[in-house]
């Protein structure tokens, strides 16, 4: 709960995964479209894929493979639409496993870390600490991408904008969605990845060029 919640340091206040762009091209204009977009980032999108690396980087730190957990660091690296995004995602990842490093240190996160040769972004930081400290897997998946889902709509409370009453309704209306997605991505596999999200994809790009921003993604 320490870990996910909006006050732990990781700087996800500013990012926003291309929403100011999809509120200024008017795809998101209330409650409705937002939940719409947000389902289908979980369901089809950034959410998904996500929650599948943090579910294998568990998994293989847990069985000890160090050469699967570099495999799947790299992969969840690689894996973005945009300059933007892998700022996000790389920024985040290198707070959360630093703080995490200050304040929860252990031998097993030290040495799986020795072990990268890159350092972990967002979903495999999550991934690499809560296995190392025996947080189970289903708990953490469901953890995390509720800690996603109401930072997106923390973003879209600012941007579109929407009152406290109508984002705390999004997000109730979106748990199910949430704990489904934790679900899938406890059972699937890596060839089980991909994005359907196309234009969200796209607006995580056009946000480079917007002429004023909020966000830095």
């Amino acid at each position: 709960m320490t870990w996910l919640s909006p006050s732990f340091p990781v700087g996800a206040f500013a990012y926003s995964s291309g929403l100011e762009w999809a509120v200024e091209a008017g795809d998101i204009t209330d409650s409705t479209s937002l939940r719409e977009w947000l389902g289908s980032m979980l369901i089809d999108g950034a959410g998904f894929n996500d929650a599948v690396f943090l579910a294998h980087t568990h998994r293989a730190l847990t069985a000890g493979d160090a050469a699967a957990l570099a495999d799947v660091a790299a992969l969840a690296a690689a894996m973005v639409p945009s300059r933007e995004r892998q700022l996000e995602t790389a920024t985040q990842g290198r707070a959360f496993m630093d703080i995490a490093r200050a304040a929860w240190s252990c031998a097993a996160l030290e040495q799986a870390i020795a072990g990268l040769k890159q350092a972990p972004v967002y979903p495999v930081a999550v991934g690499l600490v809560s296995a190392a400290h025996g947080i189970a897997l289903a708990l953490t998946l469901h953890a995390f991408l509720h800690a996603l889902t109401a930072n997106w709509i923390s973003a879209a409370a600012r941007l579109v904008p929407l009152g406290q009453t109508d984002s705390q309704r999004t997000l109730a209306s979106l748990e199910e969605i949430v704990g489904a997605t934790g679900r899938r991505a406890f059972e699937a596999t890596l060839d089980d990845l991909g994005s359907t999200t196309f234009r969200a994809d796209l607006a995580s790009m056009r946000h480079e060029a917007q002429y004023t921003r909020l966000f830095r993604s």
